[in-house]
């Protein structure tokens, strides 16, 4: 089975973890997700099933938007619920303060992620490490922050959105909120709204074809040569320049790589979309 969708991940549940439910619902094997969500995060997640698990990498996910709760004065190395180490009661803030602390954080972020994340480290999750106590060293990385506004604020907890580029770590994001404020901070909630255009639907099948961030091509020779995965000469595709893209033939799509004068296959006889 060939389907892609949207689950709703519940709360405390890995998203791997997850994944046993998904393969019992659906009677299949092979189950792939993309976009780790924390164990204590919930919301969109997006799953495929069967050959479809090939085309992760080439859908347009982004951007992303969330809805989470920081609370203040609370404390955690995960930087979570999961592990809250210290309570501290904190000021109120004014709620124009609030706003402009937020605002302050549009735009371009280079940041560290939490040491509790699944970057991996010499071959092993950074999570991992530091739930043995470990020392986590990690890079920077830098994030996109496209719009965040406040939603409420009820001390000591911070509702907000934020709509943000691929791999920003929101809980990081949470704690350079924190920070600015002058306080200890840790998110209490985290939901994710949408990863570009997937939104949850009750786990209704999408057409992944439509969804793909490569453009078309076509190509002009006899199509079973594709079908076959035979040879193929780049003086037979309407566009010819370097680059990835989505061929359709009678029966399937295709993903191929145009580099000089090669033609490479990506992926092959990718069955197509069926309405169910």
């Amino acid at each position: 089975m060939n389907r892609l969708f949207v689950v709703n991940k519940p709360i405390f549940r890995s998203s791997n973890g997850y994944m046993g439910y998904v393969k019992r619902k659906y009677g299949t094997k092979k189950v792939g997700f993309s976009g780790t969500l924390d164990p204590f995060a919930t919301g969109c997640l997006i799953v495929a099933t069967g050959q479809y698990t090939k085309l992760f990498q080439y859908l347009n996910k982004t951007p992303k938007s969330y809805k989470a709760t920081l609370w203040l004065g609370a404390n955690s190395p995960s930087l979570d619920i999961e592990k809250v180490d210290s309570i501290k009661e904190v000021e109120v803030f004014s709620k124009s303060h609030i706003e402009d602390t937020l605002h302050s954080l549009k735009g371009e972020l280079t940041y560290y992620p939490p040491k509790f994340c699944a970057k991996k480290i010499n071959g092993k999750r950074a999570y991992e490490l530091a739930r043995e106590g470990l020392e986590v060293e990690l890079k920077t990385i830098t994030s996109t922050i496209h719009d965040i506004k406040l939603l409420n604020y009820n001390h000591p907890f911070v509702h907000f959105e934020a709509k943000v580029s691929e791999g920003t770590y929101i809980r990081s994001l949470g704690t350079l909120i924190a920070d600015k404020l002058g306080v200890d901070g840790t998110l209490s909630s985290l939901h994710r709204v949408n990863e570009g255009q997937f939104y949850y639907d009750g786990e209704k099948a999408i057409n992944p074809f439509t969804h793909l961030a490569i453009p078309s091509n076509v190509y002009t020779g006899d199509e079973e040569y594709i079908e076959l995965g035979k040879k193929l000469s780049v003086a037979y595709f309407e566009t010819k320049k370097d680059g990835i893209y989505l061929i359709e033939t009678s029966n399937f799509f295709s993903i191929i790589q145009i580099a000089g004068e090669k033609v490479i296959y990506g992926f092959n006889r990718i069955p197509k979309f069926e309405e169910s």
